[in-house]
Order: structure tokens, then C-alpha cells, then sequence
């Protein structure tokens, strides 16, 4: 028998073909492809001892930096990890932590980017209503959840051609916070929604039906970061792995939007 260590791993994901990160019944998850992996590798038959995620991505949420740590022997290295994963995850850096260390609970901030395509929105607006949605309030028309609707948010956006790209960091999230602020922002920046509304949508009186506020789509988003005190080391390797594979995702994505081009203009 090979001695384990407790050991925190980043990873990052292409989300879309995965029914999201927590493991389910019947649908490909991420959870249910490490743990195939680990199972592959003789370092756990089902959930490793001491397991623990940074967050639970919704389906079609891609990340850069989620976390995960487990006991492990120490010849798990992300290439090693990586030898049984599917090509749409990878791990790219590892570190080895205090056999207390809790992945969900030891992280002191979460932050996540969106890529809103808004060829009409007017920056100063989104600008304006994000500064107003920034700091510790009470987000429970933001989400469904009924505990732990306050959150202290640092939520910064700019313009990159076409698209919004809003940048939200926080010690954690409610479930949809992200997409509904980035919803309520764009509908602001386009002008189909007043400045005011946000007064509305940060009062204590529930918002519901047709003055709710819409969960944009899960695709665009990415868990970029999440914080520790701890410092992770980037294997070679794996981190080439990963640039690979996404490079070629972002190929194929391309040479998919120039089909969709061809079929729309011959359309119009």
C-alpha cells in the first residue's frame, strides 16, 4: 500500500457537454469523470477520503480554476490525473496542503467572468449599474436560494468589440447570482430596464412573474479563480496538455461559426 497526502488540484473544463460539475443518475458530470479516473488509476473505488470542491459549476459552466483536493499518493500528478481524464478536462497544477484543508470551506474568494454579447449596450450604464450592485446586499431576488442571499460582491465589467465581459468576485456565490446580475446589467445597458430597478431588486419585497429578473445563459460563463493561502505549482506538462486542448476547441469553434455564417447569409 502507497502512503497518501492531502493534495488540491486545478482544473479546468470545457462545461458544455456535461450536465455541470456535481455528480448525478444517469448524465455525464465532471465529478463523475474524475471519479472514473481516480477509480481507473487504483487511488479510490468510488469518492476519495477527504474529497472536497471549490464550487459546483452549473450545466454548461466552463473553469480555468477549479479545485479539488483529496488524499492521494504522491505519484498523482496532474499528467498523472490527466492519463485517464476526458480531453475536456484537465489538470494543470497541484499542490500539497495540510490534511485539514477543505476546498470549498478554506477558499476566501470566488471569481468568475462572463461574455455577454451586447453589440448595442452603453458601457457607462453597465458600468454604472455594477458599481451600484458592488458591495454587501441582500441578493434574494437574484436567486433561488433562501439562505445566504447576503453577499459582499466586487462585480467590474469593460468592452471587448461586441461582447461585455463582467468580472464578479466574491467569498462565495448564491445559486444563479451570476448570471442574474449580468442579466439585469445587460437589460440596463440596452436600455430595457431602468437605473431603478436595481433599487427594486435590492429591497426586502420578493420580485416574481414578469418583473423578475431572467438567468442568462449558462455557456458564456467560466470560473476563473478561486483563492487560497496556499500556492499552486503549474506541472509543464499537464498546462501544455490543457493549452492544447483548448487551442484546438477554440479551431473548431471557429471553422463551426464560419459554417454558421455561410447557411446565415445565404439565408438573408
Amino acid at each position: 500500500m502507497y502512503e497518501l497526502e492531502m493534495r488540491a488540484f486545478r482544473v479546468a473544463y470545457d462545461g458544455r457537454p456535461f450536465y455541470g460539475f456535481q455528480r448525478q443518475p444517469d448524465v455525464p458530470t465532471i465529478e463523475d469523470a474524475m471519479f472514473d479516473a481516480l477509480r481507473a488509476l487504483g487511488v479510490a473505488d468510488i469518492v476519495p477520503e477527504g474529497y472536497a470542491a471549490a464550487g459546483r459549476t452549473d450545466a454548461g459552466v466552463s473553469a480555468l480554476s477549479q479545485t479539488v483536493a483529496f488524499d492521494c499518493p504522491d505519484w498523482l500528478t496532474p499528467s498523472a490525473f490527466n492519463s485517464e481524464l476526458p480531453g475536456s478536462i484537465r489538470a494543470w497544477a497541484s499542490t500539497n496542503v495540510v490534511p485539514e484543508f477543505h476546498a470549498t470551506h478554506d477558499a476566501y474568494y470566488r471569481e468568475y467572468v462572463y461574455h455577454c454579447y451586447a453589440p448595442t449596450a452603453n458601457l457607462a450604464l453597465a458600468k454604472d449599474a455594477s458599481e451600484r450592485l458592488s458591495g454587501e446586499n441582500d441578493f434574494h431576488n437574484l436567486t433561488p436560494d433562501e439562505d445566504g442571499t447576503v453577499r459582499d460582491l466586487d462585480i467590474h465589467v469593460l468592452q471587448d468589440g461586441d461582447y461585455l465581459v463582467f468580472t464578479l468576485r466574491a467569498g462565495g456565490f448564491a445559486r444563479n447570482l451570476v448570471r442574474r446580475v449580468v442579466s439585469l446589467v445587460h437589460g440596463i445597458a440596452v436600455g430595457n430596464a431602468p437605473m431603478a430597478k436595481i433599487e427594486r431588486v435590492l429591497s426586502s419585497k420578493p420580485l416574481s412573474g414578469p418583473d423578475g429578473v431572467p438567468t442568462a445563459p449558462a455557456h458564456p460563463l467560466l470560473l476563473a479563480d478561486v483563492g487560497y493561502n496556499c500556492e499552486f505549482e503549474i506541472e509543464k506538462d499537464a498546462a501544455e496538455s490543457a493549452e492544447a486542448v483548448f487551442r484546438d476547441l477554440r479551431v473548431e469553434q471557429r471553422t463551426r461559426s464560419r459554417i454558421s455564417r455561410e447557411i446565415s447569409t445565404s439565408l438573408e
